[in-house]
C-alpha cells in the first residue's frame, strides 16, 4: 500500500471522502471520556499475521529501530529549524545551537524516562528502552534549555520563539517513529483509515484493549481478535506539523517577543488534550481524564495567565 511502511494491515482500505472526515468528527463527539464503548467497533475479522519494522539493522548487539531512527531526525531537524531561525533573527551562532539541542535531547529522554517510571511506578523502567512520555521529557527539556540560554547569556523570549518551531517540527517527525513500532495508537474503528498493529507496543488485540487500556469490546469479540484502532500518532504528526506552519507564518510577520512561543504551546496543549480522547489509555487521573489531559489544562491556563501579564506587549509591532 503506497504511502503505508510494508507490514502494516490496511483492511478494508478506501479512498479518504468527506463522509470518512464526518464520521472521525462524530466520533470525537461521541465518544466518552469515561472510557466507555468506541463510537465503532469492528465486527472480527481475521487479518493475516503481518510483520512490522520492529528492527532496521544491528550495530554488534544494539538493534536500531524506526522510533530510533526517526528520533534521530527529529533532532536534526529541529536543530535546522532553530540554526535558521537564530540566524534570522542574529541570535547565537551554530554553537549555541547545538548546546540548546544538546540540552533539550538528554533533559528530554531524561525526564520523558523518569515520568514513565513514576507514571508505572517502576524504576526499573528507566533501564528499558521503551517508554517515553511527552510531557516528562517537555518538562525537564525545557529546564535544559532555559539554563542552557542563561549560561550562554541568549535572550529568553526571542530564542522562546525561535525554538517553538523546532519543537513543533521535531514532535511531528517524532510521532512518526511511534507510528513505525505500533506504540501510543488509538481506540477501535472503523474509519477507512483504521490500522491494526499485529506486533504493536502491544499488539492490537481485543483481549490487550480490554485488558490494558479498559476498551469496553463486545464480549462476543474473542481475545486473540486483531481489531484496526485510530493511528492517533499520524494525527498528531499532522497537527503538529500544522502548528508548525502556523508559527512559521507568525515568524514572517510582524510579532512581538514571546507571541510565537505562546501560541506554539498553546496549539499543543489543545493537540494533545484532543488526541487523548482517541488514545487507549487507562491512566485516568482526574475523573474522566487523563493526566496528560489535566496537565495540558494547566498548561493552558499558565498561558493564559502569562498572556495576560504581558498584553501589552504582546501586540504586532508598528511597521
Amino acid at each position: 500500500m503506497p504511502g503505508f511502511p510494508p507490514g502494516i494491515e490496511i483492511p478494508g482500505y478506501r479512498r479518504p471522502s468527506l463522509r470518512g472526515f464526518s464520521e472521525l468528527a462524530q466520533s470525537l463527539m461521541s465518544l466518552p471520556l469515561d472510557g466507555g464503548p468506541p463510537h465503532a467497533i469492528l465486527p472480527p475479522r481475521p487479518l493475516r499475521p503481518s510483520d512490522m519494522i520492529r528492527e532496521l539493522f544491528h550495530i554488534g548487539s544494539f538493534s536500531v529501530s524506526p522510533f530510533g531512527v526517526m528520533l534521530v531526525c527529529a533532532f536534526l531537524a529541529s536543530y535546522l529549524q532553530l540554526r535558521w531561525g537564530m540566524k534570522t533573527l542574529g541570535i547565537g551562532d551554530e554553537e549555541d545551537a547545538s548546546a540548546l539541542v544538546f540540552a533539550a535531547g538528554v533533559g528530554g529522554i531524561v525526564g520523558a524516562k523518569v515520568y514513565y517510571a513514576i507514571l508505572f511506578k517502576d524504576w526499573h523502567l528507566l533501564l528499558d528502552r521503551s517508554g517515553l512520555v511527552w510531557y516528562g521529557g517537555f518538562i525537564l527539556g525545557a529546564i535544559g534549555v532555559l539554563w542552557t540560554m542563561r549560561r550562554r547569556r541568549l535572550p529568553a523570549w526571542p530564542m522562546a520563539d525561535v525554538a517553538a518551531p523546532a519543537l513543533a517540527l521535531g514532535y511531528g517527525i517524532g510521532r512518526i517513529g511511534c507510528f513505525l513500532v505500533g506504540d501510543d495508537y488509538g481506540r477501535p474503528t472503523d474509519l477507512p483509515w483504521g490500522i491494526a498493529f499485529p506486533v504493536g507496543l502491544p499488539e492490537t488485540t481485543a483481549g490487550n484493549l480490554r485488558d490494558l487500556f479498559h476498551v469496553k469490546i463486545p464480549e462476543s469479540i474473542p481475545d486473540s481478535t486483531l481489531m484496526r484502532v485510530h493511528p492517533t500518532q499520524l494525527y498528531e504528526t499532522a497537527m503538529a506539523l500544522a502548528i508548525w506552519g502556523v508559527a512559521m507564518w507568525m515568524f514572517r510577520r510582524r510579532h512581538q517577543p514571546g507571541s510565537i512561543a505562546l501560541v506554539v504551546l498553546a496549539l499543543l496543549a489543545v493537540e494533545r488534550f484532543l488526541v487523548e480522547i482517541l488514545r487507549a489509555k487507562d491512566d485516568r487521573f482526574f475523573g474522566p481524564f487523563t493526566l496528560a489531559q489535566v496537565i495540558s489544562v494547566a498548561v493552558l491556563v499558565l498561558i493564559g495567565i502569562i498572556a495576560w501579564l504581558r498584553r501589552g506587549r504582546l501586540a504586532p509591532r508598528e511597521a
